[in-house]
């Protein structure tokens, strides 16, 4: 019996947009376009008419726009949203709510008015064929949490550190949705450091930094070179670098971070977790969270062969379970993403 192909509904202000968006899609097999909205108001009929597969939808539209189509979209008939963003403060924040209200990805489509269609068609096409098998279900971020409730900062180590000095955690599509719900939920005083390599390309990390760190009892921040790791302290990987984790000669530990033209996934997951099994062995927690491809499941081994401990999140609430598949044969456990925190606060402690 012949697969009915994935229907696709395009939502952009823009004809031409909708025009080169379509043609990039077009060697896709199995996906067909079956309609165009040029702003929310549209593209939210479209969907209730046409029940589309897949909604690719610009961000930042006159009228109606993409975030409060989306958020009818989800209320009414929940559908995979792939998001098209700007690079830049306004695209990169919009973007991220949007992602916390329930849209699978997104894709940076450059600034200016043209697209490239050589060089996003690759990525355009991998990211839709990702959004097809996504999960899509509605899950409200957490609340924000006090700046008041916090114990620990940058600089200023937990008093009596734990048995864990490092919880490093790796996601991809759907991570910056699970990030803001696990990252809000840790405990002040956690007491370990926590490392975090998101895929997300560059301009996009800081945002997502600064907004958990509005709403956590830790404090987050994008990584600089030579950064401490103190416990206490979330430190996201800067898209578009390579971070790792060293020991330095005094016994503190620090992050690297530095330019890696050939790697296909910048941050890389396996990357950062390679530096901390080497650099903390037995004193590490790994954590593999929703995404596409296999990053990260060699790294979570080598943190379980240093004797670290090592979680996966489960296949019923990853967004995709590309990733904690892959990584699940080092895993300890599975565990459901509103679990999640509990049992890293469980493991590491809290001062």
């Amino acid at each position: 019996m012949t697969q009915e192909p994935a229907r696709v509904l395009l939502v952009d202000d823009s004809a031409f947009v909708r025009r080169a968006t379509e043609r990039m899609l077009g060697p896709l097999p199995g996906v067909t376009v079956v309609g165009g909205a040029r702003d929310g108001v549209e593209a939210l009929a479209l969907v209730r008419a046409l029940r589309p597969d897949l909604v690719i939808m610009d961000v930042e539209m006159p009228g109606m726009d993409g975030m409060a189509a989306l958020e009818s979209i989800m209320r009414e008939c929940p559908t995979p949203v792939l998001l098209l963003s700007s690079h830049t403060q306004a695209g990169a924040e919009i973007t991220l709510r949007a992602l916390e209200a329930g849209a699978v990805d997104f894709m940076d489509k450059g600034t200016g008015t043209g697209m490239d269609i050589h060089a996003l068609a690759p990525l355009l096409r991998e990211k839709v064929g990702a959004a097809l098998r996504a999960r899509t279900a509605p899950r409200a971020a957490p609340p924000p949490s006090p700046r008041a409730s916090r114990t620990a900062g940058a600089g200023a180590p937990a008093a009596r550190p734990g048995r864990y000095e490092v919880v490093a955690i790796g996601s991809s599509t759907g991570g910056p949705r699970a990030l803001a719900e696990l990252v809000p939920a840790l405990p002040a005083g956690f007491a370990a450091a926590v490392v975090i390599a998101q895929h997300m390309p560059h301009g996009f990390t800081e945002t997502l930094a600064e907004r958990l760190d509005r709403r956590s009892p830790l404090h987050v921040a994008e990584a600089r070179d030579g950064d401490a790791l103190v416990p206490g302290t979330v430190l996201i990987a800067p898209g578009g670098r390579q971070m790792g984790v060293r020991r330095e000669a005094d016994g503190t530990l620090s992050i690297r971070l530095w330019d890696d033209p050939l790697s296909l996934h910048k941050p890389c997951v396996d990357t950062l977790f390679h530096s901390v099994a080497q650099a903390v062995g037995s004193a590490a927690v790994g954590v593999v969270l929703t995404g596409m491809g296999n990053d990260g499941a060699e790294g979570l081994a080598r943190i379980r062969a240093g004797g670290g401990r090592c979680l996966v999140e489960s296949a019923r609430t990853a967004v995709i379970d590309g990733m904690p598949a892959a990584a699940r044969g080092s895993a300890e456990r599975d565990v459901d993403l509103e679990q999640m925190a509990g049992v890293l606060a469980s493991i590491v402690g809290a001062e």
